[in-house]
């Protein structure tokens, strides 16, 4: 498979977290081998968790097919710029490279706000923007037009 198409597996995802009434963000990471290991979508409403997202579901899921935690020969794939909190797992699971889609201008950590990736850590994965960045930014747009509209009404 391609990065598009990983890409466009994270897009399936995000649309089901959009079908529950979730922010529509997807994550899918991948092994060297080519396996999708660990998939993830948005939950924070469904569970009530602020831990609810797609890369944190996403790396606890390849972590436990891989039976480890170091994801060293990974590459994880999300429709949404990470959060200081995904990233910070990123760099915890050693992930070396993250591709994201859309920019996240109020909370990204990959350098919308700040780029964690950058800083002293021990570990500095790759960073690829942009990859179906625009079917990604309008999948977000869509949502929260929408969000917006109804609560208008």
């Amino acid at each position: 498979m391609t990065d598009e198409e990983y890409m466009g597996r994270a897009l399936e995802l995000a649309r089901e977290a959009l079908d529950h009434g979730e922010v529509p963000v997807g994550c899918v990471i991948v092994w060297a081998d080519g396996r999708i290991v660990g998939e993830g979508r948005n939950r924070r409403e469904e569970d009530g968790n602020a831990l609810g997202h797609a890369e944190l579901a996403a790396i606890r899921m390849a972590c436990e097919t891989l039976g480890g935690w170091r994801l060293h020969r990974a590459r994880l794939y999300v429709t949404l710029e990470p959060c200081p909190m995904c990233a910070g797992a990123i760099v915890n699971a050693r992930i070396p490279a993250v591709y994201y889609g859309a920019r996240e201008e109020k909370m990204g950590a990959c350098g919308s706000i700040l780029n964690l990736f950058e800083e002293g850590f021990g570990h500095r994965p790759r960073l690829y923007r942009g990859l179906r960045g625009e079917e990604c930014a309008a999948l977000l747009a869509d949502f929260f037009n929408k969000l917006r509209r109804e609560k208008e009404e």
